[in-house]
């Protein structure tokens, strides 16, 4: 049962300071208790009372963290089962599988793909987040597999697949200094594992025939006091796979229950059948409900670019839309003969404009300024996106310098605003665009022909 906010009062130091910023420890307390505060905001909570608040007042899911530096993601922490709900908040991370039984060919080439799946959207880097090393039966493939993953620079955590713990120890010295997860924990061999895991607090996998088992082997883990853990959920078919990672995530959320209060690890590899596009479908699905590590065979753009969309949207709080960065894009080549191109911040309106001015064929510099991150019409609404604004921010971005055409095309759904650059921006023309985007591309080729025209 969740504490009330006189539970937490009725630990606190009640010294009045207003250290924590809150006027009295009641306060403070309600916020806590409420989840818009950190007990540890109270700089005079003695260690035993942290202790005991910080637990009890933690997510119902327990927050895990594997890698280490530029590599290191937190899995979990989540507090709601839907995304409108409040947000989601660590977002799942995506895996290839490697195995000992693979050839140095097919390693090298998901090595080169993951290389390859490795770019910038919205200001955000899309890649394969973890290396997921599986041991079959052959120890000393499995060792130079490790090395190999390790040494070939790619920027990867690494989850260690194994029930042997003798093989583990051995392939663990290899990258024990990188925080990896070590998986393959069972009814058979949990002791051994949360002994080899408790000395680094590495995440711990833990596995069963089913939920009933995961639930039991779960409790067995935590009565030796560890709690960095993951769960596998590993359904002999998608609908099993599916019901079981919902029903952990209700568990923990609806019902309370820490036991299932941890992350969840899903083999979409293994359900796809080296299907390649069903395997796309069921990561996507698994991204929304509710793999933390999702296991890939391989990755190249046909997969990464739906899924990491998809992750990047879903993870995104709803009440802060995603934004690009406010700069000046070229677009198709943008020259010094290009003309400037005007929109929002919007991250979807970015994409939108900036994939239909690609369709054109026609170079242009696209210039974003700072829009709140909201839609043309609203930003203009909200006095984001005035005349005045997009003037200083053409004056100060640059483009002057960038192109020696002074054509600025705005949105023509503020066409009203066409006066009021021209009085800021003398020797520009200011030219109405679109009022859609799926019109530029005639629009842009038409206005080329005429400048091509007006110079013949």
């Amino acid at each position: 049962m969740a504490l009330t906010g006189l539970d937490i009062f009725k630990l606190t130091p009640k010294k009045n300071c207003k250290d924590c910023g809150f006027p009295t420890c009641l306060a403070f307390s309600m916020k806590v208790a409420a989840g818009a505060m950190e007990i540890e905001k109270c700089p005079h909570m003695s260690p035993e009372s942290l202790e005991k608040l910080s637990e009890a007042t933690a997510p119902p899911m327990r927050a895990v963290k594997i890698g280490k530096g530029d590599n290191e993601y937190t899995l979990g922490g989540e507090t709601v089962l839907f995304r409108h709900e409040k947000t989601f908040v660590n977002r799942n991370r995506f895996a290839v599988i490697f195995t000992d039984a693979m050839t140095e060919e097919e390693i090298d080439g998901k090595l080169a793909n993951i290389k390859k799946v490795n770019y910038v959207r919205i200001g955000e880097n899309m890649g394969v987040e973890i290396a997921a090393l599986k041991y079959t039966s052959n120890k000393e493939q499995y060792i130079n597999l490790i090395k190999k993953v390790k040494d070939s620079g790619a920027n990867l955590a690494y989850m260690l697949i194994c029930e042997d713990v003798d093989v583990l120890k051995e392939a663990l010295e290899l990258v024990k200094d990188e925080n990896p997860a070590i998986y393959g924990a069972t009814k058979d061999n949990y002791e051994a594992m949360v002994e080899l895991a408790k000395g680094s607090k590495l995440p711990l996998g833990i596995k069963a025939e089913n939920l009933e088992g995961l639930y039991d082997l779960a409790e067995k883990v935590q009565g030796l006091d560890y709690k960095e853990l993951l769960l596998a959920v590993e359904g002999g078919t998608v609908k099993e796979t599916f019901r079981n990672v919902v029903q952990i995530r209700r568990t923990a959320l609806k019902e309370q229950d820490r036991k299932f209060g941890y992350p969840s690890v899903v083999f979409v590899n293994e359900l796809a059948n080296k299907d390649k596009n069903m395997e796309i479908a069921l990561a996507s699905l698994f991204t929304l409900k509710y793999g933390s590590i999702i296991v890939l065979d391989d990755i190249d753009y046909s997969k990464a670019l739906p899924l990491f969309a998809l992750r990047q949207n879903a993870f995104t709080d709803p009440q802060r839309p995603m934004r690009v960065e406010p700069d000046v894009y070229s677009v198709n080549g943008a020259d010094e003969n290009a003309p400037v191109l005007v929109t929002v911040d919007f991250a979807l309106t970015y994409f939108i404009v900036a994939g239909e001015i690609e369709r054109s064929k026609v170079p242009v510099w696209l210039a974003i300024p700072d829009a709140g991150g909201y839609s043309v019409l609203t930003a203009w609404a909200a006095g984001k996106f005035g005349g005045s604004s997009i003037s200083k921010f053409i004056k100060e971005s640059g483009i002057a310098d960038k192109t020696k055409s002074r054509k600025l095309i705005i949105p023509g759904l503020v066409a009203v605003l066409k006066g009021e650059i021209e009085d800021e921006l003398p020797g520009w023309e200011i030219i109405v665009g679109t009022e859609e985007a799926m019109h530029l591309p005639k629009f842009l080729k038409e206005l080329k022909a005429s400048e091509e025209a007006a110079l013949a």
